[in-house]
């Protein structure tokens, strides 16, 4: 797969941070599944992650307060 950004055939599996801003609070997603750009570090998600990061969203905004941490892998 080629990076979008730099066009570099190096992406990579690896694991990043998710951070998202709802309306009542901020939510970080440690340990999220991705493809990352070796070259410029550009974050690729795939469908099925996207998918399991919006559930989690949603069941976030029903219990978060301010700001919630959590790690992808006991979310899923």
């Amino acid at each position: 797969m080629k990076c979008l950004l730099c066009k570099e055939d190096a992406m990579k599996n690896d694991k990043s941070t998710y951070f998202a801003q709802l309306p009542d609070c901020y939510v970080i997603i440690e340990n999220v599944p991705c493809r990352k750009c070796a070259q410029c570090g550009e974050v690729v998600y795939s469908a099925s992650v996207m998918e399991k990061i919006d559930e989690i969203l949603k069941k976030v905004q029903q219990i978060a307060s301010k700001i919630l941490i959590m790690d992808y892998d006991r979310a899923a």
